[in-house]
């Protein structure tokens, strides 16, 4: 289930105060309105903008309001239920057949899930599932990469179009050295865009580029587990074997050697 993972607008506020406070810290509220330029901006977001075009086709740039909002969410995938999940449809395969599993796969929300349990009612072999559902796992992670890049390439554009930006700020200031009143504004320019260009490349882009790796890890890492729970269900493993297998998997619960080894360092301190 898709929630909102409040991390991320947290670490961007954070971000965000810490720059205003530094602002207001050494040149007071007043001060905010000198680092607002619209030719600045202009140059940043336009030249970011222009590049991501020509690096990337139309259908590629339209996904990133899509891929925002993936940063913003969070799939919260309870490891424990999946596996009580496959020791479930474990104990129903060994106790009315394989067969007996189609007509509650309707009932799987998971996608992933219902594939790779129609496979092995299917009478499909071992080593084809795994090699089916991995095949669709890499499948995976190169959709989830090639939409990454696009944050991971803004990452690198964002910085330069800064530096494009001052570069033109120094030549409007070298040009205009015979008139104080124009040496601030291109002073200005030269300066400020260079920091839109860092804030967006640091605060922004990469952040949320390795968010997204972070994401697609998450995912491959419970396909994994779904794989390895159908290989169980197919083979007619043991529900307790197959569940103490899973376990391994499940970062949420603590394994029982670690328990043992918990307790019996306490009683070794008491």
């Amino acid at each position: 289930m898709k929630k909102l993972d409040l991390m991320t607008p947290i670490g961007l506020f954070l971000g965000l105060t810490v720059l205003l406070m530094a602002i207001i810290a050494s040149a007071g509220p007043s001060g905010l309105g000198v680092f607002v330029d619209l030719a600045s901006i202009f140059i940043v977001l336009g030249g970011l903008l222009a590049a991501l075009v020509v690096n990337f086709s139309l259908k590629e740039i339209l996904i990133v309001p899509k891929m925002m909002i993936e940063v913003f969410r969070t799939n919260e995938q309870n490891i424990g239920e999946l596996i009580d999940t496959f020791v479930e449809l474990s104990s129903k395969a060994r106790r009315e057949g394989l067969l007996a599993l189609e007509a509650g796969v309707e009932e799987v929300e998971d996608r992933f899930i219902k594939k790779g349990i129609l496979l092995a009612v299917d009478g499909i072999e071992q080593d084809v599932i795994k090699d089916i559902l991995m095949a669709e796992v890499i499948a995976m992670e190169d959709r989830h990469r090639h939409a990454r890049s696009i944050f991971e390439r803004a990452s690198e554009y964002a910085p330069a179009w800064g530096m494009i930006g001052t570069l033109i700020g120094l030549v409007l200031m070298l040009q205009n050295m015979d008139d104080p009143a124009l040496l601030g504004p291109a002073m200005a320019i030269a300066m400020i865009t260079t920091l839109y260009g860092a804030v967006l490349a640091n605060l922004i882009f990469t952040p949320m580029a390795a968010k997204l790796a972070n994401k697609t890890e998450e995912e491959v890492f419970l396909k994994q587990i779904i794989i390895e729970g159908v290989i169980g269900v197919q083979s007619g493993q043991n529900p307790k074997i197959l569940q103490e297998k899973l376990n391994a998997f499940n970062r949420q619960k603590p394994k029982k050697e670690e328990v043992i080894m918990s307790q019996g360092e306490q009683n070794a301190e008491a």
